[in-house]
This record gives C-alpha cells, sequence and structure tokens, in this order.
C-alpha cells in the first residue's frame, strides 16, 4: 500500500500561511525578479488565462490587476523538509521529490493501523497541519502512481482512497498526460495504436511500448493499469551516485521544473560531495556545477563559501540556477571538484623537456 500526500501549488500554498487571503486573489509566482516567468498562478489567475511558463508581461496582459511574488525557494524547502519530517512518524519509508510531494511505503505499518487507509489518510493530513505546512490532499492506493491521481483529485484537505483492484477502473477514464504528464511522442505514438485514454491500454500488447521505449515503455503499460512496478525508494544525498571525473550525478523524478527540488537537490549533493573530498584533503575554492536540460547539459563554475556552513552555498547555487535555468525539466544534476588554478598544478614534465630543447 503507498500513500501519496501533496500540496497543490506548493509555492504559493506556502505563501499563504503568511497571507491568508492570497488564494482568492489573482497571483502569480515568479521565478526571480530578473526572469520574470511565471511558475504557478492562484485559481483566479488561471481562470484568466495565466499558466506556468508565461513571461510576467504576457500573464499581466492576460489578467488585470494581476499581483507578483518572487519565488523564496530556500524557504519552500525548508518547510518541505518539516512537512517530511513530520510524515515519518507514520511510516519511515518515505520519498520526497518535488517540494510538497511525499510518498509513504505503507505496507511494513499498515497492520499497526489495523489496515484501515481512512485512519491513515487522517494520521497523515493531521501531522501535515501539525508541523506548520500547508493543507495538502491525500491518496492512498496499491502503486505510487494510483496513489499520486488521487492525491490530486483529492485536493487540499481532501482524502481519497483507491483500492488495489479498482484501481483499473478508476484511471480508465485518464489520458496519458493526465496520469503522468506523458509527452507529444509517446502519446503520439499510442494514438496511432488507439490508445487515447488509460482504459485502452490493455488493447495493446505489452512488447509494443517495449520495443519502442524500452524500460519507460513497460512501466507505462503497467502504470496505466493501476500496477505501477516502481518501489517507494527514500530520496535523498545516498540517492547520488559517482561519477566519471571525481564527481557526483543525481537523476531526478520526471517532469522536475520545480526550483526549490532543485535547490534542495543540489545542496544534498554539495553536502556529500564536500564530506568526502574533506576526508580526501582536497580544498580547491570551487565547484564545476551541471544541470540537464532537454537539449543538453549546462556548465558553470560556482566558489564555495569561506565559511563551512552548507547554507552559505545556497545563494551561489541559487545564481547557477537563475543563470542557465528558465523553467523547463532538468533530467540530471552533476557536480564535481573543479581543477585547481593552472599555476598550483604540476607541470607537465614532457612540455619542460621540449621547451628545454
Amino acid at each position: 500500500m503507498v500513500a501519496c500526500v501533496q500540496v497543490p501549488g506548493f509555492g504559493l500554498a506556502v505563501e499563504a500561511l503568511d497571507n491568508p487571503g492570497l488564494a482568492v486573489r489573482p497571483v502569480a509566482l515568479l521565478h526571480s525578479a530578473t526572469q520574470a516567468l511565471v511558475t504557478e498562478a492562484t485559481p483566479v489567475a488561471r481562470t484568466a488565462g495565466v499558466a506556468p511558463g508565461m513571461d510576467w508581461a504576457t500573464a499581466a496582459a492576460a489578467c488585470a490587476g494581476l499581483g507578483r511574488i518572487v519565488a523564496r525557494p530556500e524557504h519552500y524547502a525548508g518547510v518541505a523538509a518539516r512537512m517530511g519530517e513530520a510524515l515519518a512518524a507514520i511510516s519511515p519509508e518515505l520519498e520526497t521529490g518535488l517540494p510538497g510531494t511525499v510518498l509513504l511505503d505503507l505496507t511494513p505499518c499498515q497492520a499497526y493501523y489495523r489496515h484501515d487507509p481512512d485512519r491513515i489518510a487522517s494520521l497523515l493530513l493531521d501531522c501535515v497541519r501539525a508541523a506548520g505546512a500547508p493543507v495538502p490532499g491525500v491518496g492512498i492506493s496499491g502503486d505510487r502512481t494510483t496513489a499520486q491521481v488521487a492525491a490530486r483529485q483529492a485536493g487540499a484537505g481532501g482524502a481519497r482512497v483507491v483500492p488495489p483492484d479498482a484501481a483499473a477502473a478508476h484511471l480508465a477514464p485518464l489520458t496519458l498526460e493526465e496520469l503522468c504528464g506523458a509527452g507529444p511522442l509517446v502519446t503520439a505514438f499510442l494514438a496511432d495504436h488507439g490508445v487515447a485514454r488509460c482504459g485502452d491500454m490493455a488493447r495493446i500488447p505489452h512488447g509494443l511500448l517495449a520495443r519502442r521505449f524500452g524500460n519507460v515503455g513497460r512501466r507505462l503499460w503497467l502504470m496505466a493499469q493501476g500496477r505501477d512496478p516502481a518501489p517507494v525508494r527514500a530520496r535523498g544525498p545516498a540517492d547520488a551516485r559517482e561519477a566519471p571525473g571525481g564527481g557526483l550525478l543525481r537523476t531526478l523524478p520526471p517532469a522536475c521544473r520545480d526550483e526549490a527540488a532543485l535547490l534542495e537537490a543540489l545542496l544534498q549533493l554539495a553536502a556529500r560531495l564536500l564530506a568526502r573530498l574533506s576526508r580526501e584533503g582536497w580544498t580547491g575554492p570551487e565547484l564545476r556545477v551541471a544541470l540537464r536540460a532537454p537539449e543538453g547539459w549546462r556548465r558553470d563554475v560556482v566558489p564555495l563559501p569561506a565559511t563551512a556552513d552548507l547554507a552559505a552555498l545556497a545563494p551561489p547555487l541559487r545564481r547557477f540556477l537563475r543563470r542557465h535555468w528558465f523553467g523547463e525539466e532538468v533530467r540530471q544534476l552533476h557536480l564535481q571538484p573543479a581543477p585547481p588554478p593552472r599555476d598550483l598544478q604540476q607541470r607537465d614534465f614532457f612540455a619542460a623537456g621540449r621547451r628545454r630543447a
């Protein structure tokens, strides 16, 4: 059994904690003051035509009287961390991806709660409220994808339980984009084979998607029928794996477009990398940071702060994001130590010999 705890529009929901009237006004949350792209909008603003990805000028023209708030990713990450810590009291087997979304594996503890999913959903809501985080929606089902759909459908303050044997019927009316954000390449391929909604997926053989899209296709075929095979995995610094060049590489959840999530992931990578480099005696002044966008890698060098406090690394990492990320999906992050300045590197023995000759 899997539970999904999800706060709709997490950034604006956190802002509404300080400004309770925010939800009933037309307001857009901007990526930054300099790169004024809309990342979220209140329901009133969305009804007027404001959508994520718009630039501020276009959004303001679409909605008269539109207010603006510049995102505070460090603040959102802190609220998300409190939310995750509170939910760990229900089940320590939890996975955090985008801020405001937590998945919990209830299998080890469901007997403790007497196999009562409604009671568990109520406890999850109470935990988040007690942590001072925005009120989430809760979805519970037999697999992670169905639980996420149920949480979205429940909305803030609601709970929806989908029994595993009813998951396929529950998902059947949904399009693949509604299910998991499937892109145009996948949806066009499925449309050519008569698959427009999840309920159509069982009409095609499993191998058709597998041959075209590999393991992603296999999983999608199962997801559409309420049988997502992916387990709930604890996400954190241990998720990163060693990368060539002495760095760390982390693969992000699908469709990651949230600045707070990216900053949190970079800080987690930096904490693990710097701890390892400190043990190895590395004292370089800079890190090489890279993000993988749809068209490829974007790289830069980030100076390390003088203090060992990891929080001091947040501003330069945020500046990196605001120089090189413009709201599109980020697939991977990579950190590695920057090489020392050339005058501190070991001299090329053979080059020195050639100069003497």
